[in-house]
């Protein structure tokens, strides 16, 4: 694999969290690589580290050991390159739809006419056109989740993290979202990695899987998703006659990573 083609990566990466009662070890030795472009989901059971995976990419607070690298650099902190979506929407009530969508970038200092004109074209593109004028309790739970996934957007990061970022939808807008994110990240040329317990999810969404044992965090398997799956929206994948197979060899690897405890995970 070509140098410059790698976004993501982690080597002997373990991290141990330390509190009153003493130290645990999160997640041990991990080696992972995520190429520019590539769409990859972690699965697991609790306690698996998923959430800390992703807060390590994101430079939120670095491994006890190991190095994370983006595009080929170390990983120090917190970086304009890279976006974070969480299952929660955090839109604050008091601002309208465009000044949260476009919160990234006045924290940046490039907020700006041209700029809120673009957050207003990506609304759009994300199904609120004309809405930037409005307030978060006038939208539905879906709706939210798509200024947002503008939020994250509007800074133009190479690297998106979402954290189950659709867990707590309807089962028909969670579907909508899963397509709606889907496509823009590949016109928008975005590497992404997704945090889900949802098995059909990660086949549907993912060019490759990653599956994660417990106690301590650590990958147990790998599944590269077929291409008539991958190259179908997420909604059109789950239809496939090949889809079932790839979710039951999902389902086998996960139960044969279970066993670690019952652990809340972190």
């Amino acid at each position: 694999m070509a140098g410059d083609n790698r976004m993501l990566e982690m080597h002997g990466v373990s991290h141990v969290y330390v509190n009153d009662k003493g130290a645990s070890l999160a997640t041990e030795e991990l080696e992972l690589t995520v190429r520019r472009g590539e769409f990859i989901s972690l699965v697991g059971p609790s306690g698996c580290g998923k959430t800390t995976i992703l807060s390590m990419l994101a430079g939120l607070f670095p491994p006890t050991r190991g190095i994370v690298l983006l595009a080929g650099e170390p990983v120090t902190g917190p970086s304009t390159k890279v976006g974070y979506m969480l299952q929660q929407d955090y839109l604050f009530p008091w601002r309208t739809i465009r000044d949260n969508a476009a919160i990234g970038l006045e924290i940046a200092g490039r907020k700006n006419r041209t700029a809120l004109a673009g957050v207003d074209t990506l609304l759009g593109e994300l199904g609120l056109p004309g809405s930037g004028d409005r307030y978060p309790h006038e939208l539905s739970g879906g709706m939210r989740q798509r200024v947002a996934l503008a939020r994250t957007l509007a800074t133009e990061p190479e690297v998106l993290l979402l954290d189950e970022p659709f867990s707590a939808l309807d089962l028909h807008i969670k579907l909508q979202l899963e397509d709606l994110v889907q496509q823009t990240l590949r016109r928008l040329g975005k590497t992404a990695v997704l945090v889900t317990h949802d098995l059909a999810e990660a086949a549907a969404m993912s060019d490759r899987v990653i599956v994660l044992g417990a106690n301590p965090g650590r990958i147990v398997a790998e599944m590269l998703i077929p291409e008539e799956i991958r190259e179908a929206s997420p909604m059109e994948a789950r239809r496939l006659p090949g889809f079932q197979a790839v979710f039951d060899g999902l389902w086998a690897e996960l139960d044969a990573a279970k066993g670690g405890g019952d652990e809340d995970e972190r």
